[in-house]
């Protein structure tokens, strides 16, 4: 959720042949009679990089609720793997600090190249989480650049899952923060979210309005994302909103930069997701485009 050089970025990618998985656990994953997927992929931006949630200005792709490895998250690939040790090292992270839905589409090709059975994604923090509420991306073309990347993936990997996480609360974020004065201070220094967190003290009219207004966009890009996964197909869940109602406290959010989530919250997100990992059995569902 926070745009960073490249030469940073580049330490949130965890490396994985270049030629894909495939292999003895993608075989297995096809002999059995339920969806056993050979490799998880994350996609989207700082929260599914892990961004500081174990240090200071880093991408902890090891706390990353989706792909993590690490026993305190618990995330999607650990309780994969706990029912196909298969999975194990099939686990990749092309999530980045800073993507917008823009940029989905090309980490969707990373995807497709890496022959990914499940993929997440969260995206959309960055699209409403910009210096001046004017600088927010217009839900149309949020919709498109939705689309045009599940179509990367709809194309390229007919047989994968697909999971999609709604975007957090932002407000929520200003509401429980903004009393704490370490938090402030980070908002203000580091320029987070500006959209919503500038002023966070203030309650005059215009700022109330303006946080309503970011809100209102956040909820409006979860539609937007809701809509696309139900036109993919049974392919693709959503988790209905899960991530965006819970009520998480300054205790789930890191001590880094008071915005991102800590390992607590990365492990809030994997645990309020869990459920989307059931029932997808064999034969694998194909995306709405491919099964007409």
């Amino acid at each position: 959720m926070v745009r960073m050089p490249v030469a940073v970025l580049a330490g949130a990618v965890l490396l994985c042949p270049a030629i894909g998985f495939g292999g003895p656990a993608r075989a297995e994953a096809g002999r059995a009679g339920v969806w056993r997927p050979g490799s998880v992929v994350a996609l989207g931006d700082s929260i599914s990089a892990g961004f500081n949630a174990c240090g200071w200005f880093t991408s902890c792709v090891s706390r990353s609720w989706s792909a993590g490895d690490h026993a305190a998250v618990d995330s999607h690939y650990l309780r994969l793997r706990r029912d196909h040790a298969g999975i194990a090292g099939h686990n990749v992270n092309l999530a980045v600090p800073g993507t917008v839905s823009a940029e989905l589409a090309a980490q969707a090709r990373q995807a497709v190249r890496r022959g990914a059975d499940y993929v997440t994604i969260l995206v959309g923090a960055q699209d409403a989480c910009v210096r001046t509420e004017r600088q927010m991306t217009p839900v149309a073309d949020f919709a498109a650049n939705i689309e045009t990347a599940l179509g990367v993936l709809r194309d390229g990997l007919p047989q994968a899952r697909v999971f999609i996480a709604s975007i957090p609360d932002v407000q929520r974020l200003w509401r429980v923060g903004k009393d704490n004065a370490f938090a402030r201070t980070f908002w203000s220094v580091g320029r987070l979210c500006q959209s919503m967190l500038a002023r966070p003290t203030s309650m005059a009219k215009s700022d109330r309005e303006r946080r309503d207004r970011v809100r209102a966009r956040v909820m409006a890009f979860n539609e937007t994302l809701a809509r696309a996964c139900d036109a993919y197909g049974p392919a693709c869940r959503h988790d209905g909103g899960a991530v965006f109602s819970y009520p998480f406290t300054l205790s789930h959010v890191s001590k880094w930069d008071y915005f991102h989530p800590n390992t607590e919250g990365q492990r809030i997100i994997a645990e309020r997701t869990a459920s989307v990992l059931r029932g997808w059995d064999l034969p694998a569902p194909l995306p709405a485009e491919r099964a007409r």
